[in-house]
């Protein structure tokens, strides 16, 4: 756990849990905890227990916002892109009049990107604390869109040029990530839309409004990933055709190969019978004349059928 002092944007160390009891005269109070320092945390900020057993017991929260007597609850969702995978981090915030405390079970980026735009803007307030920080976590879904779409136009190069069968697990499981991350989106829409236009006594009327415009970011993030649910059918379509085109012109090859050895085949069929009187049987040479008729029967047909692009 470590416990600062953040007045203008500058960080104090503060040694003593006991001292950010009592507001200080400049600045708040960031306590950046995990969760075994919640047993600590909890009968010292009155924490509620239901916000508590929520962060203790649940990986992947529902994001959501609690109205408590002396504090808020807030629970808003980090997001990763790592290995072709997408992993979200519940980033668990009480937020009180002259403090802020993240709860977190995994390190998340976004508190380590914090730290300069507090400086930046000269931070004094834990409600402009928990604005920068929900706009830094929903600036990152813009991040890892990018990264989706990025790994989508590849796909569908990879499947109109080379279509393999592992290309559908790939359209199986990327489909997966984008409809499960679209669940996430909706109820975390709804809790920038709460800080956005309800009236919270712990955050600033002036600063409601900015809230506004991580609002609208959250609405783009999550028509981005409607576009990437169609995009996903259509490569799918796309990857089926592609199937099917491969398997119409191997069947075409096949067929033409067939066309082509028939009459070779009648030819030799007629000579491998048991009659005396064939015409150029007993002929010398009648047997390299044949081979050659042969070859030339299908070559012609070979070229025939490419002048005509059916090969």
């Amino acid at each position: 756990m470590k416990i600062r002092l953040v007045n203008n944007g500058l960080f104090t160390p503060i040694e003593d849990i006991a001292d950010t009891l009592i507001p200080s005269s400049e600045g708040f109070y960031w306590i950046d905890a995990d969760v075994e320092d919640l047993a600590v945390l909890q009968p010292l900020f009155h924490m509620h227990d239901l916000a508590v057993e929520d962060c203790l017991t649940e990986e992947e929260q529902r994001p959501k916002i609690e109205i408590y007597e002396s504090h808020y609850f807030i629970v808003i969702n980090s997001i990763r892109f790592d290995d072709e995978e997408i992993f979200l981090r519940a980033l668990n915030i009480f937020l009180g009049r002259h403090y802020i405390i993240t709860v977190t079970k995994q390190k998340i980026n976004e508190l380590r990107s914090l730290k300069p735009v507090l400086w930046e803007q000269e931070v004094s307030r834990p409600d402009y604390f928990l604005y920068n920080l929900v706009d830094i976590v929903v600036d990152n879904y813009f991040l890892v869109a990018d990264r989706i779409d990025t790994r989508i136009e590849t796909l569908e190069e990879d499947i109109l040029m080379h279509t393999k069968k592992s290309h559908l697990n790939e359209i199986i499981g990327l489909r997966g990530e984008i409809l499960w991350l679209k669940k996430v989106l909706g109820p975390q829409k709804d809790v920038i839309a709460t800080l956005n236009k309800r009236d919270l006594k712990l955050i600033d009327d002036q600063l409601q409004k900015y809230f506004s415009d991580i609002y609208e970011n959250a609405v783009k993030i999550a028509e981005t990933f409607d576009t990437f649910r169609e995009l996903m059918g259509n490569l799918r379509e796309a990857y089926q055709s592609s199937i099917s085109a491969r398997a119409n012109e191997i069947m075409r090859v096949f067929t033409a190969m067939t066309t082509i050895f028939m009459p070779l085949t009648f030819i030799t069929g007629i000579y491998g019978m048991n009659f005396d009187f064939i015409p150029g049987l007993h002929m010398r040479g009648g047997s390299y004349i044949l081979l050659g008729i042969m070859l030339a029967l299908g070559f012609g047909m070979f070229f025939i059928f490419r002048k005509k692009e059916w090969l």
